[in-house]
């Protein structure tokens, strides 16, 4: 069903391609920023590691949401997606329960199994393994934050009356988004979250995928209707598509991994004058996006000012 009130997130950059470094500090003062100009939600990228060469330098996820939690008041703040089984759970659980603390229930995660071999490789977590490791993680954290003692062992974790105090903010505990492609991923989605957060779908893509999810919910005897849908989507406004188009195209192919296997294309992209990307981006909410994360092109401020003032105030009307 066509949603009339979209939700319109900004995404942070906070990775960049060698030789340019992210500026954690300056990356502080865009998420006040981004909260001043009315966006919804504020959404991190995060890797440990990321690429050889070119390598593309990255600023911890959680950490930039930590600062710019303490320097707002109403902005959610959400990862984009954080790589579970990189993470240990018990001490992510803490982490998180802080942050939601610290920031008034405004966390949102968005979390996924990771695609990147020589990223976990590099950490010690075995790559075959990561869905199992996913699901196990999930357990994990969702038990610590609403149960009051745990007592579980799912190795390597051998929980003894484990408790987990202060608990987040938000109740039962954060909000978790499912993010990924495959049949496995959807499933999950549909089964044991919030929602689904995906990545470049054009709104055909989208279809297809929320309505595997939705089935998985209903199957597991969840209601889909209580259940979110956000997708990430490039934008660059101009004269014209023609002007643009060129323009994004190369920064997509130079500074993005878009899985060609996927619905994830970059023909997603959002461009051309104000009226062009809300016409395109109209399509996103007739098929039911509830949150739309704008990728900005280059992250240039007076894309991220015309988004604030000429798109958000459009979108669902």
């Amino acid at each position: 069903m066509p949603n009339t009130t979209v939700m319109s997130g900004i995404a942070m950059r906070n990775f960049t391609r060698f030789p340019e470094i992210p500026d954690a500090r300056a990356l502080l003062e865009y998420g006040v920023w981004v909260e001043q100009l009315g966006f919804e939600s504020l959404w991190v990228w995060d890797h440990i590691l990321l690429g050889t060469d070119p390598h593309f330098p990255i600023c911890d996820s959680l950490t930039m949401l930590t600062a710019v939690a303490a320097r707002t008041t109403k902005i959610k703040l959400g990862t984009g997606i954080l790589v579970l089984p990189l993470r240990n759970p018990l001490l992510l659980a803490k982490q998180v329960a802080t942050l939601d603390q610290l920031s008034g229930g405004r966390v949102i995660l968005g979390m996924a199994s990771g695609w990147y071999k020589r990223e976990f490789d590099a950490v010690g977590v075995p790559f075959e393994q990561r869905g199992k490791i996913m699901d196990k993680n999930l357990e994990i954290l969702t038990r610590l934050w609403t149960e009051p003692s745990v007592s579980a062992e799912m190795p390597p974790y051998n929980m003894r009356s484990a408790v987990m105090y202060p608990k987040p903010a938000s109740k039962p505990r954060p909000q978790i988004l499912i993010g990924g492609y495959v049949e496995a991923v959807l499933k999950r989605a549909g089964e044991k979250s919030d929602g689904w957060l995906t990545y470049f779908y054009k709104p055909e893509g989208f279809t297809t995928g929320w309505k595997k999810v939705c089935d998985y919910a209903r199957a597991a005897g969840r209601d889909p209707a209580k259940m979110q849908s956000t997708n990430q989507l490039p934008i660059m406004i101009g004269k014209s598509r023609e002007a643009v188009k060129p323009k994004m195209m190369e920064w997509l192919s130079t500074e993005w991994d878009i899985a060609s296997w996927s619905e994830s294309t970059p023909e997603s992209a959002i461009i051309g004058t104000v009226d062009d990307c809300l016409a395109q981006l109209k399509e996103h909410v007739a098929a039911g996006v509830d949150r739309i994360i704008f990728v900005p092109y280059r992250y240039e401020r007076e894309q991220i000012e015309i988004i604030a003032r000429e798109i958000v105030p459009k979108l669902g009307k």
